[in-house]
């Protein structure tokens, strides 16, 4: 296990050989877990064409209804972070995969978009319960040296679970065409709950769920700082970590990170589809398939960058982040000049959604790195619950800011707006390196 060094962090060998298998074990459970559960929350992005020609909706209509699941998300993701590591982050998980596949089914059976507004709202709410726990969960197993690899590995499966989601609803509409947009949130809904079977038999919340008491961490800074932790938890009360983690001006910055890359990532994912569809006549399903390079690209990113970070950037993960926010500006607005429907251009379109896919996930990876380092095993929840909370917020923003704007004609705004506000990202990073290089 290269990716944890070879110390043994207060284990014997045996012990520590244990406690590597079921720190793998943990990993991949959960990142396989995390890849199925976005078959509840993607598919109806994936959905929304068949959707709108089937009800006779608008852009401003899938706008509203995908940005419900944003807001309650974000909310969610500030609450469940932080009492999750009070109540159990391990139960949080199970909860989130069973609640959210009833939500799905329940949605399939709506006639009314207020009740189907409603429902995927409490579905955004019940998605909520799973990332962060799961964050906190894996700074039980994974100790601060190889956090980015961890991260970066679990949310690398955020984004093969797009391609997930894709799938899926393709799948839902070829094996069950009588049922229309409906079948969008049958199928998708049994993924998860398959391989929540095969999580709970496998995955194991602590080291002491195994006899194994919990790891030292190997380093004098990252040991004090835990010990810190401790201590504010005794003195300070269950609810101080908010503070804690909204006092640190670094924090602060990648809130900003946080945002900007919410509004980016799920302005890419929720309408490039409907681009291609849109404006040039593409099928659905073809809209479907040519969008795939973008998740690939993102898995891809998130589990390259952040496990790098642990490398070269350990005390300030932002700085990773610039060169990524700066490429990733080029390739949305390039792409945007660009016609599918020749095909020289529709090859050199996938390559730069792959790109920006890469680049812009990248960051958000990085994000979750960070979260640990400043979070500890102590902690953690709460700071991935905030920085999520905010990237979602930017997720709630485009989708509901775009929705109108397509309608009022122009596709313009969204690609150009992105490619902005990854260049505020490249700005952020550069400001980042100088004031620690000034200090």
């Amino acid at each position: 296990m290269s990716c944890i060094k070879a110390d043994s962090f207060g284990y014997s060998p045996q012990d520590f050989a244990t406690f590597k298998r079921y720190a793998w074990r943990y990993l991949l459970m959960f990142s396989f877990l995390y890849c199925a559960l976005y078959c509840c929350r993607l598919n109806l992005s994936n959905a929304s064409a068949v959707m709108m020609a089937e009800l006779g909706w608008t852009k401003a209509d899938i706008g509203i209804l995908t940005g419900t699941l944003f807001w309650t998300y974000g909310i969610g993701q500030v609450v469940n972070g932080r009492l999750s590591e009070i109540v159990g982050t391990a139960r949080f998980v199970v909860f989130a995969v069973l609640l959210s596949a009833v939500a799905n089914i329940l949605f399939s059976f709506q006639t009314s978009i207020f009740a189907m507004a409603v429902l995927w709202g409490i579905n955004g709410f019940f998605q909520s319960m799973a990332w962060t726990p799961g964050i906190a969960t894996l700074t039980k197993w994974w100790p601060g040296n190889s956090r980015g690899f961890a991260t970066g590995f679990a949310n690398t499966f955020s984004g093969f679970g797009q391609v997930a989601a894709t799938l899926s609803v393709a799948l839902a509409f070829a094996i069950l065409p009588e049922m229309g947009w409906r079948a969008a949130f049958i199928v998708p809904a049994a993924i998860p709950l398959a391989m929540l079977v095969i999580y709970m038999v496998f995955a194991k919340p602590t080291p002491s769920a195994v006899g194994l008491h919990e790891y030292t961490e190997n380093t004098e800074e990252m040991a004090k700082n835990e010990t810190a932790m401790q201590e504010i938890l005794r003195t300070k009360g269950k609810f101080y970590p908010y503070k804690y983690v909204l006092s640190d001006r670094l924090f602060n910055l990648w809130m900003i990170v946080a945002f900007s890359i919410g509004l980016a990532r799920y302005g890419l994912v929720t309408w490039v589809p409907l681009y291609f569809i849109d404006q040039f006549g593409i099928k659905i399903t073809d809209g479907l398939l040519a969008s795939l390079a973008l998740p690939v690209g993102m898995g891809i990113g998130t589990l390259v960058v952040p496990w790098l970070s642990d490398k070269l950037y350990l005390n300030n993960r932002l700085r990773a982040c610039t060169h990524n926010a700066a490429i990733g500006a080029v390739a949305v607005y390039v792409f945007f000049l660009l016609d599918p429907t020749v095909m020289w251009q529709l090859v050199l379109i996938e390559i730069l959604l792959f790109v920006a896919g890469f680049c812009i996930y990248a960051i958000n990876g990085t994000a979750w790195a960070f979260a640990t380092d400043i979070g500890g095993r102590f902690f953690s929840g709460t700071a991935a619950g905030c920085l999520n909370f905010c990237a979602y917020m930017g997720a709630a923003v485009q989708s509901l800011l775009y929705g109108f704007l397509l309608d009022a004609g122009g596709w313009n705004i969204v690609f150009i707006s992105i490619a902005a506000f990854c260049g505020l990202i490249a700005i952020l990073g550069t400001l980042s390196a100088a004031h620690r290089t000034a200090h």
